[in-house]
């Protein structure tokens, strides 16, 4: 690092990627800020700096050993490796550097006195992880699979017997379908849809509630979607159409596999496409055969098809809000709670890497053609299709709350 790029970030401050400490504190607590660092989204650790600034100078010595030995081998857990530099200053003092990337094996722990404990970047302090912070981060992770988790209160009955038959005998291969609710219990058990308690009959998990859940909402809050639509490019009180829609992820299939198969009933996808089509569609000029005026969407189909399937299966169920769609004038965006799974970025996702949060809904929406076969819809379905449909790119915007994909509106000529 240069002496000029140092001198830059010291005088714009601490903030959530950068933190200024002396170089005589115990090491515990720097393992803390480097913990909080990288369970966030890395950034870099000031030695020989004052809170306000002011360079106070590197005065600990063989500070790197004590730091990569001392503090990285003993405190941290799991291991990472930072990059270590020291800068010299014209009046002769230095200021260690320890840049950190954001963690791959999150949560990241302090270990000390026999105890765990796990920090968060908060603005630019860093302070011991609530619940629901750790969750997300063993979620984040990939210890957690959310997917798995019981669902309170819910039961066999909650599940649709129709779509769940059809799965056992046209997808999974079963010769006939359990003849008794015990039985029912035990291969959904074995599926992950449902999971075995000490204290009572067996719950749906989440992944089997929101795929063949006949309401899941009624047992679990943040499943379905809220759909919105204004008029203009902002949300106002005047709005076209507001509503929450709940049922279960699959539609209900008939007939066995090969000709003849079609859907009976259609699941929560189809429900919102159709409640959708009469806002991000218009009249257009030519008249069909029917003698009736042809439609022009707004949007590219198969973008906002994809963009929506992959709200639904990728969203984080540690999350207490439902996915949210929203058309405007000159947009559409679908927002799905919570950030990328793991060191995921938009980058990454751009490119093709791929890295499924909730394996068991997308391996079962993908038996049903829902979801592409390679896993690659960003990257073949909605960019390409909405830059040649719209004139203009999707958008990406990631935090750690959402990811918001914004398709542009293809606008009347």
């Amino acid at each position: 690092m240069l002496k000029s790029e140092l001198l830059e970030i010291i005088a714009n401050g601490e903030n959530s990627g950068v933190e200024f400490k002396r170089d005589d504190l115990r090491p515990e607590q720097l393992a803390k800020e480097i913990v909080a660092l990288a369970n966030f989204q890395g950034g870099k650790l000031l030695l020989g700096v004052e809170d306000d600034g002011a360079i106070s100078g590197v005065q600990r010595p063989d500070l790197e050993t004590w730091v990569m030995d001392t503090v990285f081998g003993r405190y941290v857990h799991p291991l990472i490796l930072p990059f270590y530099e020291e800068v010299a200053l014209d009046n002769g003092q230095r200021v260690a550097v320890i840049s950190l990337t954001q963690g791959t094996t999150k949560p990241y722990v302090v270990r000390n006195n026999n105890r765990e404990e796990i920090f968060v970047r908060v603005g630019s302090t860093s302070r011991l992880a609530t619940r629901e912070q750790q969750a997300r981060l063993f979620e984040s992770g990939g210890m957690l699979h959310a997917e798995v988790l019981p669902v309170s209160g819910s039961g066999l009955g909650d599940l649709d017997q129709a779509r769940l038959s059809d799965y056992l005998v046209n997808i999974a291969g079963d010769q006939t379908e359990p003849e008794t609710s015990e039985g029912w219990e035990q291969r959904l058990i074995g599926l992950g849809f449902m999971v075995a308690r000490q204290d009572g009959p067996p719950a749906c998990t989440i992944a089997g509630l929101v795929l063949f859940g006949r309401s899941p909402r009624r047992s679990l809050r943040q499943a379905g979607v809220r759909w919105m639509s204004f008029a203009g490019d902002a949300k106002d009180y005047q709005a076209q159409d507001d509503t929450v829609l709940d049922g279960p992820l699959l539609a209900l299939w008939a007939g066995r596999l090969g000709a003849g198969r079609h859907i009976e009933e259609d699941g929560l996808v189809e429900r919102l496409i159709d409640r959708m089509r009469p806002f991000i569609s218009e009249d257009g000029a030519g008249i069909n055969e029917g003698m009736r005026r042809e439609s022009i969407d707004r949007y590219p189909f198969d973008a906002v098809r994809e963009a929506l399937i992959n709200a639904l299966v990728h969203r984080d169920w540690t999350r207490s809000i439902e996915v949210e769609v929203v058309n405007y004038v000159d947009r559409l965006e679908v927002i799905s709670p919570g950030a990328l799974q793991n060191s995921m970025t938009i980058e990454k996702m751009l490119a093709g890497q791929r890295s499924p949060r909730n394996s068991i809904i997308v391996e079962i929406m993908r038996d049903y053609g829902y979801v592409d076969a390679r896993g690659m819809g960003v990257r073949r379905k909605i960019v390409p299709l909405t830059r040649d449909y719209a004139g203009k790119d999707a958008t990406f915007d990631l935090t750690d709350d959402y990811l918001r994909v914004v398709i542009p509106a293809r606008l009347a000529t």
